[in-house]
């Protein structure tokens, strides 16, 4: 008989979660504004808002963080840090931050200026608010794939070639760099391909820019690399990890995703041009070189934490989480991004509440009837997020509306899997009756989602 599938840790410390009554959310709801950023974390039962810095680390990371090195120069951890990332990477330049939006920040500081276009597969939120603040334009050459949620290909969050090139010769010295996201969080936690890095790479050098991966998931696309891509089945992650950033001359990282931490980030780039324009943002604006940002215990685990997840075995666990959600919510009958992606289920809120109309915000809509549910916490990533037209002022409508359902890592178990596939389908099976969403009556000009303030419409 075949043994059944199991994770590939056990469980040494447990949080005890409590469960609340539907009047105690609706009275949260209220409070928040139905922006569920705003409920406080214990008045949630199960927290799919983010992947990032929600993780559970493992005995060998608590182990080194009792060994960190809190020097304010010259910290041993940032050596051992540098080191792993030079191992993984092979980029020789490392400077640290306190998460990966900082990375973003110090890095666009150097690059990005008001006018520049900046092409990639579907910016996340805070890399296009970066662009964007610089009164930049971040300009989306995702493959078409990416739009339909129900079709199965392997690599939909590809960068489109055609697109990307006929952005490249439209803007011309306007472009500081082309930005890949691995794997593309805005479309579905889709994977990127090793020959679309390929192709980049080479649209790159024909057109003389270079190429920043927005790293935060890599080693989870590394896994989609080895998993999916012929060629790859016998190469390690680690192997795999190295081929991609050799197709790279700059990464971000916001390690709190595949780093396996709470906190921290990093740029790493080949170029010393790069390093050192960095220096000059990150001293003011992270702290020193050797820390920027991160205590030594914080870099003390994450060099662990990168060596632990790029190991199959780690990722593996992982993505069957993931994959778990996506097949239950097939035998539901729920709509979400396909395949399932790497750290989240995306569900295509478009399809679910076909009454609401677009201007109600469908996504947002959704993620609040599943906090008021169950007590679970989603996160919108649609049109709320897309934020406005930086020159029109109108609200973005054009792309995926989605409710992310992100798992943290080694958290959860597939129990907790399995209730929220229960309570996304209660509210999937009272569809019909829900035709009203959100409007918004206060909202920021960037990055709005976190702070926005809405209003059921009546």
């Amino acid at each position: 008989m075949e043994l059944p599938y199991a994770e590939s840790w056990k469980i040494k410390m447990v949080e005890p979660v409590r469960k609340s009554t539907a009047e105690e959310r609706e009275e949260w709801l209220k409070a928040a504004h139905y922006n569920v950023f705003q409920l406080k974390a214990s008045e949630v039962y199960i927290d799919l808002l983010t992947d990032s810095g929600t993780g559970a680390m493992s005995d060998r990371q608590w182990a080194a963080m009792m060994t960190g090195d809190e020097s304010y120069a010259g910290s041993t951890s940032f050596y051992e840090l540098r080191d792993t990332i030079r191992r993984i990477t092979g980029f020789e330049y490392v400077v640290p931050t306190h998460q990966g939006r900082a990375a973003e920040n110090v890095l666009f500081s150097h690059l990005v200026h008001a006018g520049d276009y900046v092409p990639g597969n579907s910016h996340f939120d805070t890399t296009k608010g970066h662009i964007e603040a610089r009164k930049a334009f971040a300009v989306d050459c995702t493959v078409d794939d990416a739009r339909n949620t129900q079709l199965e290909v392997p690599f939909k969050g590809n960068v489109d070639p055609a697109k990307l090139e006929k952005a490249l010769k439209e803007y011309g010295d306007k472009v500081p760099f082309i930005i890949v996201t691995i794997t593309n969080n805005t479309a579905g936690g889709q994977p990127v391909s090793m020959q679309n890095l390929r192709e980049v790479r080479a649209l790159a050098d024909k057109y003389g820019k270079r190429v920043v991966f927005d790293s935060a998931r890599f080693a989870e696309n590394a896994y989609f690399i080895k998993t999916r891509e012929e060629g790859y089945a016998d190469k390690t992650i680690k192997e795999i990890c190295r081929e991609m950033f050799d197709l790279a001359d700059t990464m971000t990282m916001s390690s709190k995703k595949d780093g396996l931490v709470n906190m921290g980030g990093f740029i790493a780039t080949r170029w010393e041009d790069v390093y050192e324009g960095c220096k000059k943002f990150a001293i003011p604006y992270e702290g020193y070189l050797t820390y920027g940002g991160m205590n030594g215990r914080d870099m003390a685990a994450l060099a662990v934490g990168l060596d632990e997840n790029t190991e199959f075995d780690m990722l593996h666990t992982r993505i069957h989480q993931v994959a778990l959600l996506g097949k239950l919510l097939d035998e539901y009958g729920i709509p979400y991004q396909r395949p399932a992606g790497g750290h989240a289920i995306f569900v295509d809120a478009l399809k679910v509440l076909t009454n609401v109309p677009k201007e109600e915000f469908p996504a947002q809509t959704l993620t609040v009837e599943l906090y008021r549910e169950a007590g679970i916490r989603a996160c919108e990533i649609g049109y709320i997020l897309a934020d406005r037209d930086p020159v029109t002022r109108e609200n973005r409508f054009g792309g995926n509306d989605f409710v992310r359902l992100a798992i943290p890592r080694r958290v959860y178990t597939d129990n907790h899997i399995r209730v929220i596939a229960a309570a996304l389908k209660n509210v999937y099976d009272r569809r019909e009756s829900i035709n009203h969403g959100v409007r918004i009556t206060w909202e920021a000009e960037l990055m709005r989602h976190f702070t926005v303030k809405l209003e059921p419409v009546k």
